[in-house]
């Protein structure tokens, strides 16, 4: 491995919308989902989100309750189909460009996201990403909990995950210069742990956050 490592946020840096949301909208569109408040409750909870007020622990309860007796092979079936027929048409074209190019330079590249690793691990694949950290849900009798194994990769707890990752591979901080892509808030901890940040179509509050050296991108569909 070299030295430089290259990370990236997955909803709304390297495709155009929220994963998580996405999902949810399929349940729904699939008719897995039958609760007519459960968009609208998502979406507040993505307002909160968004202004960087969101519990992950209400987030994670609310949208894993509707789940709770589903066996996870049927899950991770419709996750499958979800990342195909919605979400890969999203990924951002210079967000491709720019995966392909590091890619082809051998670069490492890991995704770290405040998304279910149900979702993020197969979608970071999808994109030719073999390393990708998401939140990992304990499971119970063959079905998912709302419940958190570990850290979750949320807000402060990405610089966890990743310093844990980075001690599994025996690599040495002080030797990398970590190059981070992100568009939110949340990720400000994150952004200050990275030694060259990139903002994806930051939000104002991020913009607001931002440090003068670091850099802007607006990446369009």
């Amino acid at each position: 491995m070299s030295n430089e490592l290259f990370i990236f946020d997955m909803d709304d840096t390297l495709i155009d919308g929220d994963s998580s949301t996405i999902w949810n909208h399929f349940l729904v569109e699939r008719g897995i989902v039958t609760d007519p408040s459960f968009l609208r409750q998502d979406d507040a909870l993505m307002q909160l989100y968004r202004q960087g007020k969101m519990s992950m622990e209400d987030y994670l309860s609310f949208t894993l309750q509707p789940l709770e007796k589903i066996p996870l092979p049927q899950l991770e079936q419709w996750v499958g189909e979800c990342i195909s027929e919605k979400i890969m048409p999203r990924i951002y074209p210079q967000a491709k460009a720019l995966l392909k190019q590091l890619q082809s330079q051998q670069q490492e590249i890991l995704v770290i996201s405040a998304t279910a690793s149900l979702i993020v691990q197969p979608l970071a694949r999808a994109m030719g990403i073999q390393q990708a950290l998401g939140i990992d849900l304990r499971e119970k009798s063959g079905r998912l909990t709302a419940q958190v194994e570990g850290t979750a990769s949320y807000r402060e707890g990405k610089v966890t995950r990743l310093k844990q990752w980075l001690e599994q591979l025996n690599l040495n901080r002080s030797h990398l210069n970590i190059h981070f892509y992100t568009d939110s808030i949340n990720d400000l901890p994150l952004c200050l742990y990275a030694d060259q940040v990139h903002l994806v179509n930051p939000c104002p509050l991020l913009t607001e956050a931002a440090e003068a050296h670091w850099h802007a991108h607006h990446w369009a569909h």
